[in-house]
């Protein structure tokens, strides 16, 4: 009798440790969908933006100068902050396009949508 309990545990045990092994790799395929796969999009994202910088674009830093290109080198972005104000950053520092039409669009929308209620 006790013979034939022990074999029992011993079954139960079998799935037990291959539920586990289910989980870890749960575990890890959350984790690549929620973190490493956004990030790598993003990353890949903003290589794209530095890669078509050119003269003339209104960019944005990761500092929060806004600024018009005025040369672009393998390495770095030669930005006019003001009239005959130039300053030196970095490509990678470059964050983003910038737009103040695109900013001011999505506030007429909501003032257009006040205005029919």
């Amino acid at each position: 009798m006790a013979d034939s309990f022990l074999i029992l545990a011993q079954a139960a045990g079998a799935p037990s440790g291959m539920m586990n092994i289910v989980f870890i790799i749960g575990l890890f395929a959350i984790m690549y969908f929620m973190m490493i796969r956004p990030q790598q999009k993003q990353l890949k994202t903003h290589r794209e933006l530095v890669a078509g910088l050119k003269k003339g674009d209104e960019v944005l830093t990761q500092g929060g100068l806004i600024g018009r290109i005025q040369t672009v080198s393998e390495r770095e972005v030669t930005l006019e902050v003001a009239n005959g104000v130039r300053i030196r950053v970095l490509k990678s520092s470059v964050a983003g396009r910038y737009s103040a039409a695109g900013e001011s669009a999505p506030a007429a929308k909501t003032e257009d949508k006040k205005e029919e209620k």
